[in-house]
Protein backbone atom coordinates (compact mmCIF):
# COMPACT_ATOMS: atom_id res chain seq x y z
CA UNK A 1 0.00 0.00 0.00
CA UNK A 2 3.23 2.47 0.71
CA UNK A 3 4.23 2.14 -2.64
CA UNK A 4 0.60 2.48 -4.08
CA UNK A 5 0.49 5.59 -2.28
CA UNK A 6 3.58 7.01 -3.59
CA UNK A 7 2.40 5.84 -6.93
CA UNK A 8 -0.93 7.54 -6.62
CA UNK A 9 0.77 11.05 -5.09
CA UNK A 10 3.10 10.94 -8.30
CA UNK A 11 0.60 10.68 -10.67
CA UNK A 12 -2.15 12.94 -8.44
CA UNK A 13 0.31 15.78 -8.20
CA UNK A 14 1.78 15.79 -12.12
CA UNK A 15 -2.16 16.42 -13.06
CA UNK A 16 -3.23 18.97 -10.16
CA UNK A 17 -2.17 22.17 -8.04
CA UNK A 18 -2.18 20.16 -5.08
CA UNK A 19 -2.25 16.85 -3.64
CA UNK A 20 -2.68 14.25 -1.03
CA UNK A 21 -2.88 10.66 -0.38
CA UNK A 22 -4.08 8.28 2.61
CA UNK A 23 -3.42 5.08 2.74
CA UNK A 24 -5.86 3.45 5.25
CA UNK A 25 -6.12 0.13 6.69
CA UNK A 26 -9.04 -0.05 9.48
CA UNK A 27 -9.69 -3.05 11.75
CA UNK A 28 -13.12 -3.60 13.86
CA UNK A 29 -14.07 -5.49 16.51
CA UNK A 30 -17.73 -5.13 18.04
CA UNK A 31 -18.65 -8.19 21.11
CA UNK A 32 -22.45 -7.86 22.52
CA UNK A 33 -23.90 -9.86 25.16
CA UNK A 34 -27.14 -10.26 26.69
CA UNK A 35 -27.15 -12.08 30.63
CA UNK A 36 -25.60 -15.14 29.12
CA UNK A 37 -26.45 -15.17 25.92
CA UNK A 38 -23.96 -13.92 23.00
CA UNK A 39 -25.66 -11.40 21.51
CA UNK A 40 -23.40 -10.68 18.55
CA UNK A 41 -19.86 -10.25 17.08
CA UNK A 42 -18.68 -8.40 14.21
CA UNK A 43 -15.43 -8.27 13.01
CA UNK A 44 -14.06 -6.27 9.82
CA UNK A 45 -10.93 -5.06 7.93
CA UNK A 46 -10.98 -2.60 4.87
CA UNK A 47 -8.55 -1.17 3.59
CA UNK A 48 -7.61 1.35 0.33
CA UNK A 49 -6.42 4.12 -0.78
CA UNK A 50 -8.24 7.83 -1.22
CA UNK A 51 -6.89 10.65 -3.26
CA UNK A 52 -7.73 14.38 -3.14
CA UNK A 53 -6.52 16.94 -5.17
CA UNK A 54 -6.81 21.05 -6.17
CA UNK A 55 -7.03 21.96 -9.25
CA UNK A 56 -9.22 24.78 -10.81
CA UNK A 57 -9.63 26.39 -7.77
CA UNK A 58 -11.67 23.11 -6.62
CA UNK A 59 -11.66 20.24 -4.85
CA UNK A 60 -11.82 16.71 -6.29
CA UNK A 61 -11.78 13.45 -4.31
CA UNK A 62 -11.54 9.68 -5.85
CA UNK A 63 -10.98 6.09 -3.79
CA UNK A 64 -9.91 2.64 -4.72
CA UNK A 65 -10.30 -0.69 -2.91
CA UNK A 66 -8.46 -2.40 -5.89
CA UNK A 67 -4.60 -2.10 -4.61
CA UNK A 68 -3.05 -2.42 -8.04
CA UNK A 69 -1.30 0.02 -10.30
CA UNK A 70 -3.93 0.67 -13.04
CA UNK A 71 -6.53 1.09 -10.28
CA UNK A 72 -4.87 3.68 -8.26
CA UNK A 73 -3.63 5.56 -11.60
CA UNK A 74 -7.29 5.61 -12.50
CA UNK A 75 -8.12 6.90 -9.53
CA UNK A 76 -5.64 9.74 -9.47
CA UNK A 77 -7.30 11.02 -13.26
CA UNK A 78 -11.16 10.37 -11.66
CA UNK A 79 -10.39 13.19 -8.92
CA UNK A 80 -8.44 15.23 -11.29
CA UNK A 81 -11.71 14.77 -13.32
CA UNK A 82 -14.16 15.73 -10.89
CA UNK A 83 -12.03 19.06 -9.60
CA UNK A 84 -11.97 20.23 -12.90
CA UNK A 85 -15.99 19.85 -13.28
CA UNK A 86 -16.67 21.38 -9.84
CA UNK A 87 -14.25 24.15 -10.88
CA UNK A 88 -17.23 24.76 -13.38
CA UNK A 89 -19.65 25.79 -10.74
CA UNK A 90 -17.15 26.90 -7.88
CA UNK A 91 -18.24 30.09 -6.14
CA UNK A 92 -14.82 30.69 -5.15
CA UNK A 93 -11.24 29.31 -5.91
CA UNK A 94 -10.33 27.09 -2.58
CA UNK A 95 -6.61 28.36 -0.59
CA UNK A 96 -5.41 26.68 1.76
CA UNK A 97 -2.87 28.33 4.88
CA UNK A 98 0.62 27.05 5.41
CA UNK A 99 0.84 24.03 7.48
CA UNK A 100 4.21 22.19 9.28
CA UNK A 101 5.20 19.52 6.61
CA UNK A 102 6.03 16.36 8.80
CA UNK A 103 8.20 14.23 6.91
CA UNK A 104 8.81 10.49 8.22
CA UNK A 105 7.50 11.00 11.27
CA UNK A 106 5.26 8.37 12.98
CA UNK A 107 2.16 8.10 15.80
CA UNK A 108 1.49 4.99 17.72
CA UNK A 109 -1.17 5.36 20.60
CA UNK A 110 0.56 3.57 24.04
CA UNK A 111 -0.82 0.58 24.80
CA UNK A 112 0.58 -2.50 27.19
CA UNK A 113 -2.58 -4.79 25.51
CA UNK A 114 -3.11 -4.76 21.81
CA UNK A 115 -7.34 -5.79 22.12
CA UNK A 116 -7.32 -7.78 19.11
CA UNK A 117 -4.58 -10.24 20.51
CA UNK A 118 -7.07 -11.04 23.36
CA UNK A 119 -8.97 -14.09 23.01
CA UNK A 120 -12.97 -14.23 22.12
CA UNK A 121 -13.52 -16.12 25.00
CA UNK A 122 -12.00 -14.15 27.37
CA UNK A 123 -13.77 -10.98 26.34
CA UNK A 124 -17.10 -13.46 26.70
CA UNK A 125 -16.00 -14.35 30.22
CA UNK A 126 -15.28 -10.42 31.29
CA UNK A 127 -18.80 -10.02 29.85
CA UNK A 128 -20.68 -13.01 31.08
CA UNK A 129 -19.94 -12.27 35.15
CA UNK A 130 -20.43 -8.45 34.23
CA UNK A 131 -24.12 -9.41 33.17
CA UNK A 132 -24.67 -12.66 35.50
CA UNK A 133 -23.55 -9.89 38.37
CA UNK A 134 -26.35 -7.41 37.53
CA UNK A 135 -28.78 -9.87 36.71
CA UNK A 136 -28.18 -11.19 40.68
CA UNK A 137 -30.63 -8.23 41.61
CA UNK A 138 -34.03 -8.93 42.15
CA UNK A 139 -36.78 -7.31 39.70
CA UNK A 140 -33.86 -7.05 36.98
CA UNK A 141 -35.20 -7.63 33.62
CA UNK A 142 -32.31 -8.15 31.92
CA UNK A 143 -28.30 -6.98 31.18
CA UNK A 144 -26.29 -6.12 28.40
CA UNK A 145 -22.16 -5.81 28.02
CA UNK A 146 -20.61 -4.98 25.35
CA UNK A 147 -16.78 -4.13 24.14
CA UNK A 148 -15.30 -2.80 21.08
CA UNK A 149 -12.20 -1.95 19.63
CA UNK A 150 -10.74 -0.06 16.63
CA UNK A 151 -7.24 0.27 14.64
CA UNK A 152 -6.33 2.15 11.91
CA UNK A 153 -3.09 2.11 10.56
CA UNK A 154 -2.81 5.34 7.86
CA UNK A 155 -0.38 6.82 5.83
CA UNK A 156 -0.39 10.25 4.78
CA UNK A 157 1.58 11.75 1.81
CA UNK A 158 1.09 15.23 0.24
CA UNK A 159 2.57 17.13 -2.74
CA UNK A 160 3.86 19.84 -0.43
CA UNK A 161 6.26 16.87 0.96
CA UNK A 162 4.51 15.65 4.10
CA UNK A 163 5.04 11.69 4.57
CA UNK A 164 3.56 10.88 8.24
CA UNK A 165 2.29 7.22 9.58
CA UNK A 166 0.36 6.78 12.34
CA UNK A 167 -1.50 3.56 13.97
CA UNK A 168 -4.73 4.41 16.36
CA UNK A 169 -5.90 1.99 18.78
CA UNK A 170 -9.14 2.56 20.47
CA UNK A 171 -11.05 0.40 22.94
CA UNK A 172 -15.04 0.39 24.56
CA UNK A 173 -16.30 -1.66 27.44
CA UNK A 174 -19.33 -1.44 29.07
CA UNK A 175 -22.74 -3.02 30.90
CA UNK A 176 -26.45 -1.47 30.54
CA UNK A 177 -28.94 -2.69 33.11
CA UNK A 178 -32.77 -2.86 32.07
CA UNK A 179 -35.61 -2.76 34.25
CA UNK A 180 -39.28 -3.12 32.52
CA UNK A 181 -42.34 -3.40 34.63
CA UNK A 182 -45.81 -1.35 34.76
CA UNK A 183 -45.73 0.14 31.76
CA UNK A 184 -41.86 1.36 33.17
CA UNK A 185 -39.04 0.76 31.42
CA UNK A 186 -35.62 2.28 33.09
CA UNK A 187 -32.10 1.68 32.39
CA UNK A 188 -28.93 2.56 33.98
CA UNK A 189 -25.59 2.30 32.20
CA UNK A 190 -22.04 1.84 33.49
CA UNK A 191 -19.58 3.86 32.91
CA UNK A 192 -21.70 6.08 30.13
CA UNK A 193 -24.54 5.27 27.95
CA UNK A 194 -22.94 5.37 24.36
CA UNK A 195 -21.27 1.95 24.81
CA UNK A 196 -19.74 2.70 28.03
CA UNK A 197 -16.35 3.40 28.44
CA UNK A 198 -14.31 4.91 24.68
CA UNK A 199 -11.03 5.92 24.65
CA UNK A 200 -7.80 5.42 22.89
CA UNK A 201 -5.34 2.94 24.92
CA UNK A 202 -5.29 -1.37 25.21
CA UNK A 203 -7.13 -3.92 26.60
CA UNK A 204 -5.87 -2.91 30.38
CA UNK A 205 -8.59 -0.30 30.07
CA UNK A 206 -11.46 -2.28 29.44
CA UNK A 207 -10.23 -4.94 32.40
CA UNK A 208 -9.53 -1.34 34.88
CA UNK A 209 -13.62 -0.69 34.81
CA UNK A 210 -14.36 -4.08 36.89
CA UNK A 211 -17.43 -4.45 35.33
CA UNK A 212 -18.39 -6.89 37.34
CA UNK A 213 -17.94 -4.97 40.47
CA UNK A 214 -19.62 -2.02 39.61
CA UNK A 215 -22.78 -3.67 37.57
CA UNK A 216 -24.91 -4.78 40.70
CA UNK A 217 -24.86 -0.91 41.92
CA UNK A 218 -26.22 0.09 38.62
CA UNK A 219 -28.71 -2.59 38.45
CA UNK A 220 -29.74 -1.67 42.03
CA UNK A 221 -30.79 1.50 41.24
CA UNK A 222 -32.54 0.43 37.87
CA UNK A 223 -35.06 -1.39 39.75
CA UNK A 224 -35.22 1.32 42.09
CA UNK A 225 -36.14 3.79 39.21
CA UNK A 226 -39.13 1.86 38.59
CA UNK A 227 -40.95 3.13 41.75
CA UNK A 228 -39.53 6.41 41.84
CA UNK A 229 -41.62 9.37 40.66
CA UNK A 230 -41.47 11.45 38.01
CA UNK A 231 -38.80 14.61 38.01
CA UNK A 232 -41.57 17.36 38.65
CA UNK A 233 -41.60 20.24 36.45
CA UNK A 234 -39.70 23.14 37.76
CA UNK A 235 -37.42 26.02 36.75
CA UNK A 236 -34.26 26.09 39.50
CA UNK A 237 -30.87 25.26 40.27
CA UNK A 238 -29.87 22.03 38.15
CA UNK A 239 -26.56 20.26 38.48
CA UNK A 240 -24.96 18.32 35.70
CA UNK A 241 -22.67 15.18 36.34
CA UNK A 242 -19.57 15.59 34.08
CA UNK A 243 -20.90 12.38 31.80
CA UNK A 244 -23.92 14.58 30.42
CA UNK A 245 -22.24 17.31 30.64
CA UNK A 246 -19.96 16.29 27.91
CA UNK A 247 -22.91 15.43 25.34
CA UNK A 248 -23.44 19.28 26.72
CA UNK A 249 -20.40 20.30 25.20
CA UNK A 250 -20.79 18.64 21.74
CA UNK A 251 -24.15 19.60 21.31
CA UNK A 252 -24.15 23.00 22.00
CA UNK A 253 -19.90 23.87 21.81
CA UNK A 254 -18.63 21.09 19.50
CA UNK A 255 -20.72 21.11 16.60
CA UNK A 256 -21.69 24.80 16.70
CA UNK A 257 -17.93 25.99 16.70
CA UNK A 258 -17.20 24.07 13.34
CA UNK A 259 -16.42 26.35 10.63
CA UNK A 260 -17.12 24.72 7.95
CA UNK A 261 -20.91 24.92 9.52
CA UNK A 262 -20.49 28.49 10.64
CA UNK A 263 -19.90 29.17 6.85
CA UNK A 264 -22.51 27.35 6.19
CA UNK A 265 -20.91 24.45 4.21
CA UNK A 266 -23.21 21.91 5.93
CA UNK A 267 -26.40 23.69 5.36
CA UNK A 268 -27.72 21.06 3.39
CA UNK A 269 -27.97 17.89 5.87
CA UNK A 270 -26.54 18.45 9.32
CA UNK A 271 -27.32 22.29 9.52
CA UNK A 272 -25.26 25.54 10.24
CA UNK A 273 -24.53 27.07 13.54
CA UNK A 274 -26.18 30.05 15.09
CA UNK A 275 -22.44 31.65 15.54
CA UNK A 276 -20.70 34.19 12.27
CA UNK A 277 -17.00 34.13 11.84
CA UNK A 278 -17.10 38.22 13.22
CA UNK A 279 -17.98 36.65 17.13
CA UNK A 280 -14.77 35.78 17.22
CA UNK A 281 -13.67 38.04 20.81
CA UNK A 282 -16.79 39.38 20.92
CA UNK A 283 -19.78 36.92 21.70
CA UNK A 284 -20.00 35.82 25.22
CA UNK A 285 -20.82 32.26 25.27
CA UNK A 286 -21.46 31.67 28.94
CA UNK A 287 -20.14 32.71 32.23
CA UNK A 288 -16.61 33.93 33.10
CA UNK A 289 -16.38 30.40 34.22
CA UNK A 290 -16.78 28.97 30.73
CA UNK A 291 -13.78 27.44 29.41
CA UNK A 292 -13.18 25.43 26.52
CA UNK A 293 -10.58 23.98 24.99
CA UNK A 294 -9.57 21.76 21.80
CA UNK A 295 -7.30 19.20 22.42
CA UNK A 296 -6.25 16.37 19.99
CA UNK A 297 -3.34 15.21 22.35
CA UNK A 298 -5.27 14.37 26.03
CA UNK A 299 -4.03 11.38 26.82
CA UNK A 300 -6.70 8.35 26.83
CA UNK A 301 -9.06 10.22 25.27
CA UNK A 302 -10.81 8.88 21.99
CA UNK A 303 -9.66 12.18 19.54
CA UNK A 304 -6.25 11.39 20.33
CA UNK A 305 -4.06 11.22 17.72
CA UNK A 306 -0.94 12.34 15.94
CA UNK A 307 -2.12 14.44 13.04
CA UNK A 308 -5.19 14.83 10.81
CA UNK A 309 -5.93 14.07 7.62
CA UNK A 310 -4.34 17.51 6.02
CA UNK A 311 -1.16 16.55 7.91
CA UNK A 312 -1.74 19.08 10.73
CA UNK A 313 -0.51 18.01 13.85
CA UNK A 314 -2.39 17.53 17.06
CA UNK A 315 -2.39 20.47 19.06
CA UNK A 316 -4.70 22.11 22.20
CA UNK A 317 -6.46 25.51 20.91
CA UNK A 318 -8.63 27.68 22.89
CA UNK A 319 -12.07 27.92 21.46
CA UNK A 320 -14.24 29.86 24.79
CA UNK A 321 -11.97 32.00 27.00
CA UNK A 322 -13.65 33.21 30.68
CA UNK A 323 -16.79 32.45 28.56
CA UNK A 324 -16.15 34.35 25.85
CA UNK A 325 -15.70 33.09 22.20
CA UNK A 326 -12.35 32.69 20.85
CA UNK A 327 -11.31 30.05 18.06
CA UNK A 328 -13.67 27.21 15.93
CA UNK A 329 -12.87 24.32 14.79
CA UNK A 330 -10.87 25.12 11.22
CA UNK A 331 -9.55 22.83 8.29
CA UNK A 332 -6.88 24.85 6.06
CA UNK A 333 -9.52 25.46 3.42
CA UNK A 334 -11.96 27.52 6.45
CA UNK A 335 -9.07 29.10 8.11
CA UNK A 336 -8.25 31.25 5.00
CA UNK A 337 -11.49 32.04 4.32
CA UNK A 338 -10.98 34.06 7.58
CA UNK A 339 -8.05 35.82 5.79
CA UNK A 340 -6.97 36.97 9.19
CA UNK A 341 -4.05 34.97 9.68
CA UNK A 342 -5.90 32.00 11.36
CA UNK A 343 -4.22 28.42 10.35
CA UNK A 344 -5.81 24.85 11.10
CA UNK A 345 -5.78 23.55 14.29
CA UNK A 346 -5.99 20.38 13.29
CA UNK A 347 -9.32 18.62 12.82
CA UNK A 348 -10.19 17.68 9.38
CA UNK A 349 -10.69 13.62 9.45
CA UNK A 350 -12.61 11.08 7.12
CA UNK A 351 -14.17 7.72 8.43
CA UNK A 352 -12.27 5.83 6.09
CA UNK A 353 -9.78 5.48 3.17
CA UNK A 354 -13.28 5.71 1.06
CA UNK A 355 -14.51 9.30 2.27
CA UNK A 356 -12.89 13.15 2.10
CA UNK A 357 -11.96 14.44 4.91
CA UNK A 358 -14.49 17.41 6.87
CA UNK A 359 -14.16 19.18 9.99
CA UNK A 360 -14.74 16.69 13.28
CA UNK A 361 -14.15 17.40 16.62
CA UNK A 362 -11.49 15.85 18.18
CA UNK A 363 -11.60 16.55 22.23
CA UNK A 364 -13.57 19.16 23.20
CA UNK A 365 -13.06 20.11 27.31
CA UNK A 366 -14.83 22.12 29.48
CA UNK A 367 -11.70 23.19 31.62
CA UNK A 368 -12.57 22.16 35.48
CA UNK A 369 -13.24 24.67 38.50
CA UNK A 370 -12.34 24.33 41.87
CA UNK A 371 -13.29 21.90 44.47
CA UNK A 372 -14.84 18.59 44.63
CA UNK A 373 -18.33 17.13 43.51
CA UNK A 374 -18.97 17.18 47.23
CA UNK A 375 -18.12 20.60 47.96
CA UNK A 376 -20.16 21.93 45.21
CA UNK A 377 -23.38 20.64 46.28
CA UNK A 378 -23.12 21.45 49.30
CA UNK A 379 -22.80 25.39 48.14
CA UNK A 380 -25.49 24.56 46.54
CA UNK A 381 -27.99 24.23 48.68
CA UNK A 382 -31.12 23.19 47.16
CA UNK A 383 -31.55 21.97 43.38
CA UNK A 384 -31.61 18.90 41.07
CA UNK A 385 -28.56 16.42 40.16
CA UNK A 386 -28.67 14.62 36.83
CA UNK A 387 -26.73 12.10 35.21
CA UNK A 388 -25.95 9.92 32.25
CA UNK A 389 -27.75 10.36 28.71
CA UNK A 390 -30.72 8.68 27.68
CA UNK A 391 -31.97 11.59 24.46
CA UNK A 392 -31.00 14.52 23.29
CA UNK A 393 -32.53 16.97 20.52
CA UNK A 394 -31.17 20.32 19.26
CA UNK A 395 -32.10 22.65 16.44
CA UNK A 396 -29.90 22.67 13.57
CA UNK A 397 -28.55 26.03 14.23
CA UNK A 398 -27.39 24.66 17.44
CA UNK A 399 -29.53 26.87 19.58
CA UNK A 400 -32.32 25.37 21.40
CA UNK A 401 -32.05 21.97 22.84
CA UNK A 402 -33.62 19.59 25.13
CA UNK A 403 -32.05 16.28 26.94
CA UNK A 404 -33.08 13.25 28.75
CA UNK A 405 -30.97 11.78 31.41
CA UNK A 406 -30.87 8.66 33.16
CA UNK A 407 -31.58 9.21 36.80
CA UNK A 408 -31.78 12.42 38.94
CA UNK A 409 -31.64 13.03 42.49
CA UNK A 410 -33.11 16.17 44.69
CA UNK A 411 -30.47 18.09 46.60
CA UNK A 412 -31.50 19.37 49.76
CA UNK A 413 -29.70 20.87 52.11
CA UNK A 414 -26.36 20.16 50.46
CA UNK A 415 -26.83 16.40 49.91
CA UNK A 416 -28.20 14.08 47.61
CA UNK A 417 -31.34 13.09 48.50
CA UNK A 418 -34.57 11.44 46.76
CA UNK A 419 -34.05 9.39 43.08
CA UNK A 420 -36.07 10.30 40.15
CA UNK A 421 -36.83 8.84 37.18
CA UNK A 422 -37.36 10.03 33.40
CA UNK A 423 -35.70 13.57 34.15
CA UNK A 424 -35.17 16.37 31.12
CA UNK A 425 -33.59 19.76 30.59
CA UNK A 426 -34.38 22.33 28.42
CA UNK A 427 -32.20 25.77 27.31
CA UNK A 428 -30.83 28.08 24.58
CA UNK A 429 -27.05 27.81 24.36
CA UNK A 430 -25.44 30.95 25.12
CA UNK A 431 -28.32 31.12 28.02
CA UNK A 432 -27.80 28.16 29.88
CA UNK A 433 -24.13 28.12 29.67
CA UNK A 434 -24.16 32.06 30.68
CA UNK A 435 -26.17 30.26 33.80
CA UNK A 436 -23.15 28.23 34.58
CA UNK A 437 -21.69 30.02 38.11
CA UNK A 438 -19.84 26.87 39.47
CA UNK A 439 -17.55 23.93 37.30
CA UNK A 440 -15.53 21.38 40.08
CA UNK A 441 -12.01 21.26 39.74
CA UNK A 442 -9.30 19.02 38.31
CA UNK A 443 -10.34 15.92 40.75
CA UNK A 444 -13.84 15.39 39.19
CA UNK A 445 -12.77 16.01 35.64
CA UNK A 446 -13.05 13.49 33.51
CA UNK A 447 -13.07 12.34 29.70
CA UNK A 448 -15.89 10.64 28.12
CA UNK A 449 -16.07 9.21 24.26
CA UNK A 450 -18.60 9.20 22.29
CA UNK A 451 -18.19 6.92 19.40
CA UNK A 452 -21.23 7.80 16.96
CA UNK A 453 -20.46 11.39 16.09
CA UNK A 454 -22.33 11.88 12.83
CA UNK A 455 -21.83 14.69 9.85
CA UNK A 456 -21.70 14.56 6.17
CA UNK A 457 -23.06 14.06 3.55
CA UNK A 458 -22.91 11.35 3.02
CA UNK A 459 -23.25 10.61 6.41
CA UNK A 460 -19.34 9.94 7.87
CA UNK A 461 -19.14 8.36 11.66
CA UNK A 462 -16.45 9.98 14.35
CA UNK A 463 -15.24 8.98 17.55
CA UNK A 464 -14.63 12.14 19.57
CA UNK A 465 -14.23 12.70 23.41
CA UNK A 466 -14.93 15.72 26.06
CA UNK A 467 -13.33 15.95 29.92
CA UNK A 468 -16.14 17.78 32.22
CA UNK A 469 -16.57 17.77 35.90
CA UNK A 470 -19.55 18.32 36.94
CA UNK A 471 -21.28 22.18 36.98
CA UNK A 472 -23.97 24.02 38.41
CA UNK A 473 -26.42 26.33 36.51
CA UNK A 474 -29.26 28.49 37.44
CA UNK A 475 -32.66 29.13 36.34
CA UNK A 476 -33.06 25.98 34.28
CA UNK A 477 -36.10 24.49 33.21
CA UNK A 478 -36.41 20.68 34.07
CA UNK A 479 -39.02 18.40 34.76
CA UNK A 480 -42.37 16.71 33.14
CA UNK A 481 -44.83 19.63 32.34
Amino acid sequence: MEELAALALDEAAGLADYADVRAVTEETESVSVQDQRLDGVERATTRGIGIRVLAGGSWGFAATARLERAAVLEAAHRAHAVALASAQVQRRPVRLTPVPVARGATYSTPLRVDPFTVPLDEKLALLFAATAAAGAVDGLSFARGSTDAWRTTKRFLSSEGADVAQTVVQVAGGVECVAIADGQLQTRSFPNSFRGYCGTGGWEDVLALDLAGRAPGYAEECVALLTAPDLPAQTGTLVLDGNQLALQVHESVGHATELDRVLGYEAAYAGTSFLEPGDRGRLRYGSPLVNLTLDSTTPKALGTYGWDDEGVPAGRHVLVADGVLQGFLTSRETAAELDDGTVSNGTMRADSWAAIPLIRMTNIHLEPGEGSLEELLEDTGDGVFLSTNRSWSIDDKRVNFAFGCEVAYEIRAGKLGRRYRNPTYQGRTTAFWGSCDAVAGPQAWQVYGTPNCGKGQPGQVARVAHGAAPARFRDVVMGHR
